[in-house]
């Protein structure tokens, strides 16, 4: 039984159906890296992990348990299950520390000192430490970008999500998030991410998944999928970004 466990997941808006039936097993300490066009589905596939949004069908499991359709506890799924969005979503007003001191505080019921010992922690070994006491936007994109990860990690989930987090990046900006990104994923923690940062997922990644209009087109390790993929469509998709040079 793995770790994360999707069975037949489908999802629509309205009349279009985004997710086809996804098969998907995420094993304890794997890094999987979602791969495809934009609009094919891995955005909303890591929503609905989430909760974020329900499914029509199908099935997800975390550590075994169903986290999907009526009767789920929803708040105690986002203890475990972290997400980090293309956009940092920092609260403007508040300072680096008190974004991340927020949920533990309001949700693990952690009091001021622990909390905020925890966000220095936190903070330090990401080396922002020196910023604790500023304000986001006297930060720089990258910066922000490490501070919504850790504020993701202070509610120490079992399962990270990351929505394709360099996006909204300069280009300058990116390595230092990812640097971030590579040591979690050194340090054992469970990860599902959505990128089109190929070379980052062909160093980190367990398993690469290519999505294809909802459906999970081709998988397995990142040396079978970028040196030997065995369908059309995943070909395609490679060499278009080769082409590109982002391969």
């Amino acid at each position: 039984m793995a770790f994360l466990e999707l069975r037949g997941v489908h999802k629509s808006f309205g009349d279009v159906e985004v997710l086809r039936g996804i098969d998907l097993d995420v094993e304890e300490h794997q890094v999987v890296c979602l791969i495809g066009p934009s609009g094919c589905g891995k955005s909303t596939l890591l929503r609905c992990v989430n909760a974020l949004e329900p499914i029509q069908s199908g099935e997800i499991r975390l550590g075994g348990e169903r986290v999907s359709g009526r009767g789920v506890d929803v708040d105690a799924l986002r203890q475990d299950v972290g997400l980090v969005f293309q956009s940092y979503n920092l609260f403007p007003h508040m300072t680096v520390t008190e974004n991340v001191m927020l949920a533990p505080r309001k949700v693990l019921g952690l009091g001021a000192a622990e909390a905020r010992a925890r966000a220095h922690e936190l903070l330090a070994r990401i080396g922002l430490y020196e910023k604790r006491d500023e304000y986001p936007d006297r930060l720089s994109g990258g910066q922000q970008q490490r501070v919504a990860i850790v504020r993701a990690l202070a509610m120490q989930p079992r399962l990270l999500l990351l929505d394709e987090v360099t996006s909204a990046l300069d280009p300058e900006l990116v390595s230092e998030v990812l640097s971030l990104v590579e040591q979690l994923a050194a340090e054992g923690m469970t990860m599902l991410l959505a990128t089109h940062e190929m070379g980052f997922a062909r160093d980190v990644a367990s398993k690469i998944c290519f999505l294809w209009q909802g459906r999970i087109e081709e998988e397995g390790p990142p040396a079978a999928i970028f040196s030997d993929p065995q369908r059309e469509r995943t070909r395609s998709f490679l060499r278009s970004i080769i082409e590109a040079g982002r391969l």
